[in-house]
């Protein structure tokens, strides 16, 4: 007797990594380690001409007078609120829906954070939950600042929420760690705000081989606050006008970012050109819904703004399940973030609960971030979208 043969007629699916930095090694290798060579043979690691260099050219890139290098987007984050005077007896409103070093900052430089929902299509804050949060905290408590997190690459309603600052004499803080070259009616991320912080951790569209970021400003007296406040406080070596910190941005850092600011805004155009592959792939799969309830979620654009796609993120359906099923065929995906920051265990004293923000509670049991970087395979993109619809 002849035995059966089964015949597997199922697509193969490609492994696809959420991101690959050989890749763009590979394009770049011999111009970085020239340049990190030249370091090398200057012996000028802490605060070598690379480092200013990089701060001018990064300065015009965001159409900003200014740009402070420093040691992380953490700290960029607190130098932005420092420089500005925001410190103890100072409340700032922010979005639960972000990276914790979002409210961390604002608890470093000693001021409170008070949060706002989100908007529910970009995830971006709120203007609205911001104007509720405005109008029901008591005249006591006196709030100083809105820092809005530029989500995923995308800029917050910048028009609102300028208007409220404005309106209340609040200053305007981006949180712009994922949105380098992005922009908001024509105008940079990093030049929005009366200041602008800016990670280039490795995952970033501007990365460095490490830890690094950059405040931005438009106004000389917090650019040069900012300066000194880096390093220790700081105008003249050992006399420390306030007690500062220690966060300057290494030199074979800024030799880093150097090459790659050259490459950043090619890349972005090569994101948003990815991401509007996506977005045809699963329409054409019939994959798309305008609520979970009827399919998965894409990404939307505010048509003011001009989205680089740190992340390409969508709303998914029963979303650990196809999270699983993506890992069990080698395609690696992320959420960013499980869990809102008013529930986190550490925050818990600021008297948050369950259903204070139903928008970003339901947010983080919905995205499912997938990958995207400039150097992924249009095959490799179209096995995500496969290995969906298989799911589905």
């Amino acid at each position: 007797m002849i035995g059966m043969i089964q015949i597997d007629n199922s697509p193969k699916l490609l492994p696809v990594p959420m991101l690959d930095f050989s890749r763009e090694f590979a394009q770049i290798r011999e111009e970085v380690l020239a340049a990190i060579a030249c370091v090398c043979e200057s012996q000028r690691f802490i605060l070598g001409p690379e480092v200013g260099r990089f701060e001018e050219a990064a300065a015009v890139a965001c159409g900003v007078p200014f740009a402070i290098g420093c040691a992380s987007g953490t700290d960029a984050l607190w130098l932005s609120l420092a420089a500005l005077n925001i410190g103890a007896g100072d409340s700032v409103i922010t979005t639960p829906f972000s990276f914790f070093a979002t409210v961390s900052s604002i608890l470093r430089c000693g001021a409170k954070p008070l949060l706002a929902d989100i908007d529910e299509r970009t995830f971006n804050l709120s203007p609205h939950s911001v104007q509720d949060v405005l109008a029901d905290t008591p005249s006591c408590e006196r709030i100083t600042a809105i820092m809005p997190v530029h989500l995923y690459g995308q800029c917050a309603d910048m028009t609102a929420l300028t208007a409220l600052s404005g309106e209340r004499g609040l200053k305007l803080i981006e949180d712009a760690a994922q949105a380098f070259g992005a922009s908001w009616n024509g105008v940079r991320a990093g030049a929005l705000g009366d200041a602008a912080a800016f990670s280039f951790y490795p995952t970033k569209n501007l990365s460095a081989f490490g830890d690094a970021g950059m405040v931005t400003t438009r106004d000389p007296i917090t650019a040069e606050r900012a300066r000194m406040l880096r390093v220790h406080g700081m105008r003249r070596r050992y006399f420390h006008d306030e007690i500062g910190w220690n966060s300057r941005l290494d030199t074979l850092q800024a030799a880093v970012l150097e090459v790659k600011l050259r490459r950043v805004d090619a890349g972005n155009a090569r994101r948003r050109e990815l991401a509007a592959l996506y977005d045809a792939r699963f329409t054409a799969a019939g994959l798309v819904g305008n609520t979970t309830a009827d399919g998965i979620v894409l990404p939307y654009t505010d048509p003011r703004a001009e989205h680089v796609f740190h992340q390409y993120v969508i709303r998914a359906p029963r979303r650990d399940a196809l999270r699983a099923h993506l890992t069990a065929h080698s395609i690696s995906t992320e959420i960013y973030y499980p869990h809102p920051l008013h529930l986190q265990q550490s925050l818990q004293y600021l008297g948050y609960k369950l259903g204070d923000f139903p928008v970003s509670e339901r947010a983080a049991t919905e995205v499912l971030a997938l990958p995207i970087y400039p150097e992924l395979r249009e095959e490799e993109l179209e096995s995500v979208v496969e290995a969906i619809r298989l799911f589905y």
